[in-house]
This record gives C-alpha cells, structure tokens and sequence, in this order.
C-alpha cells in the first residue's frame, strides 16, 4: 500500500443509527468544568489524528477523529463484548468496494470520555471484526474514530503542527485574524468545500471536495464525476489505501495545481480510484473527490459547523513537497509492540521487484538503523527521499538474513 494512503474509511450505512434515550438522560459532549475550550495533544500517523478515548469509564482505547464519518466506530467487537455492552441491532454495511456485505452492530447510551470532555448517550457503531486493520497498516493501536458528533458539537481546531486538538465552545470562539476563510457547507453530516483544480494539460474544473481528516492522502478524485476529469499521462498504478472492503486499487498521478483558499499547490500527487469501486460511493454524493490529510496538514485548519467557515493558516510543512514511495513496496506491521515491518506487497517493475525481494520478507535494517527502532513513518520516510537514493536493507527469510540494495526511482 502506498504510504499516503493507509486509509480511506468509505462507510455507506444503509439504516439509521440514530436509537433512543431515556427521558432525562444527557446526550452530547460537554468540556468539564464549564470551560469554554480545551486541548488535547494528539499523535499524528500518516496524517491522522489519534487520541485516548474511554469507552465506558473503564477501557481507554484510541480513536482516530474523522470528518468523514457519521457515527462514532468501534473498530472490534471485542472491547465492547469485554465490557458488556448491549446492541439494540445488527446492521449490514457496504465496504468500501461498494459490494463486500460487512456485519456490525449498533449500541445506544454510550460513554466517551475524551481528555477534558466526556460524551454521554452517545450512539456507536461496533463493527463484528477488525475489517480495517488501522494497527497494521499505521504502526500504532487503533480502536475506533470519532466523527460527527464531535464536529457538530464544537468548533474543531487542528493544530498540525503542534499536535494538538483544541475543542471551542461554539458561542465564545472567535477567529484569529492571522487565520484566513473558506465556506463550508456541511451535507448528510460530511463538510465541504469548492475549489478549482488543473489537470496537467491545463484543464481547469471547477470541484467540489469532502474536507476529510480521517484520510492520509492529498486528494481523491472519482473519474465519472465530471466529464473533463482524465488521467494524466504519467500514472502509477497501485494500491491506494484500505477501506471496509479490503484493499483499493487504481492510479497516482499528478496534477498541474489544486487551490486552497488563497494559496496554490503545485504537482500535487492524487489518487484515482478505479472506476465501479470508491467511485461508486462519491458518485451518488455529486462531488469530485476528497481533500484529505496531506494537504490539510499543511495547516492549522479550524472547522466551524456552526457559521458555515474552514479557518486556515499554513504552518512549517506548507512548502513540503508531495512526494509518493519509491520503492515499489508496501508495508504492513506485525508483532507483540507494532515493531516489525513486513512487505505486504510489491508493485511490478519497480526497485523492490527488480531485487530479491520477496513478500513476508521482514525487514531488519534500513540503511544501517535497526527497523525495529523505528516508527513506521520513519521507516516509510526512508523510500520518499529522492530518485536515485540507495536503500540498503537487511531482511529476515525463513530466519535468515538477507542483504539487499536498490536505488529510489521516480515514475510520476
């Protein structure tokens, strides 16, 4: 899977989750101590939020906060079943492929206690299994996501930079004036933006994007939703991220600029997914894709549900360069402590497939660091560092190690 695409959660829910509460019972989140704000420092994977939730009063747990989602996810079965949990009815849902039946379950009256915040009467959605496998493929443990109840609860700042989720109260917050606008237009609970894009042949589309921070990519655009969209001559085909259906395929390839407020991003990578699987979902919502974590990261972003704006003002990786894995392979991490990093797939023609370099190979060393010292952001790091940089890895086969070297090619 290419390392800006771990995950693209595409969840269509085919019945309401919305249950009943007993009368008197508080539902919503609420700061403690009737403060007006409060922050919470998060952990950045792959450009998503991650932060301690308490499920219940008892199982702290990690969830991703995503903008995507509807209702809050329990990603297993398993910590609900632990503590007892009741479901008040099984759901199917349709995965990301737009075909895959996946079973989940749906439980009212929750607890989610967030540092600082704590969610009563709170609907959730409690998946039969692990479908996503978020762990494996970020490298760290996650349990769950929080969504819209969130958002719709308070004027949500995101703090990239310093890694720190700030929660306003919506009354008292005020923009800062160093932060620029956007409109946001919040439908069926998803936020959106309008914005123009150049493809590399000079076409300029007019789109309408679904703001998601629970994405890693930059930008996903669906095929069929506008007819001047098309690939660009350069293209790679590939694996672009993991939704409820398993894996999702298609192309990466550039485009000439995406705006974003009053700034302009340059050959900004895309994905496209193939046409018949994600792009049935964003077709029946009449946008052209979604705007994910690579390029909101490049901000302090500030989403105000409330008086329809995205606040936004660059921060130090605004000039970073959009930049894909050159290696050709994919990783995905097993063991006890998240700490071993083993190639899950291997793209033809690229370096990786032109060694001897074989999927379940677990890798050791990556230009002499000790793999199992490191996160997986930084073992990824290593194959974004520019063409022609050599790679030296040792990998671990039938318990064997093995020597190998490649050299970082660029293809976009």
């Amino acid at each position: 899977m290419n390392n800006l695409y771990l995950k693209s959660l595409l969840i269509l829910i085919v019945v309401s989750l919305w249950g009943t509460v007993s009368p008197g019972q508080n539902i919503g989140f609420d700061i403690v101590d009737n403060k007006n704000s409060i922050e919470i420092p998060f952990e950045s994977h792959n450009n998503l939020i991650v932060i301690p939730v308490i499920l219940n009063h008892r199982m702290p747990l990690r969830f991703v906060v995503d903008t995507g989602v509807r209702t809050s996810i329990l990603t297993d079965r398993t910590f609900s079943d632990i503590l007892n949990i009741s479901y008040d009815r099984k759901i199917p849902l349709v995965g990301a492929d737009g075909d895959r039946q996946i079973v989940a379950y749906v439980a009212n009256g929750i607890s989610l206690k967030l540092p600082g915040v704590v969610g009563q009467g709170q609907a959730l959605l409690v998946l039969e299994e692990d479908y996503l496998q978020l762990k494996n493929y970020l490298g760290t443990d996650v349990h769950g996501i929080l969504g819209y109840e969130l958002f719709s609860r308070f004027v949500v700042e995101i703090d990239y930079d310093d890694r720190l989720l700030r929660l306003h109260e919506p009354y008292s917050y005020k923009p800062r004036k160093s932060h620029r606008s956007l409109p946001l237009t919040v439908v069926d609970t998803k936020p959106y933006v309008h914005t123009n894009i150049t493809l590399m042949d000079g076409t300029v589309i007019a789109s309408k994007f679904m703001l998601d921070t629970g994405a890693s990519h930059s930008l996903l655009l669906d095929l069929e939703s506008h007819p001047d969209l098309h690939l660009p001559d350069k293209i790679l085909r590939t694996n672009l991220g993991r939704g409820l259906g398993g894996a999702i395929y298609g192309h990466l390839g550039r485009l000439q600029s995406v705006e974003f407020g009053k700034y302009h991003f340059t050959e900004v990578i895309a994905s496209w997914p193939d046409v018949g699987s994600f792009a049935e979902i964003l077709k029946k919502t009449g946008r052209q894709g979604t705007l994910g974590g690579g390029l909101l990261s490049r901000f302090t972003v500030v989403f105000d549900y409330f008086n329809g704006y995205l606040y936004y003002k660059r921060n130090r990786n605004f000039r970073n360069k959009f930049e894909y894995n050159m290696s050709g392979m994919d990783l995905k991490v097993t063991g006890q402590k998240l700490n071993h990093y083993e190639i899950h797939e291997i793209r033809e023609g690229s370096p990786a497939s032109r060694t001897d370099l074989q999927v379940g190979d677990e890798i050791f060393t990556i230009n002499g660091h000790p793999a199992r010292e490191l996160t997986l952001g930084e073992v990824n790091n290593f194959f974004r560092l520019r063409e022609g940089k050599k790679i030296n890895l040792t990998v671990l086969r039938n318990d064997q190690k093995l020597r190998r070297t490649f050299w970082l090619e660029r293809v976009l």
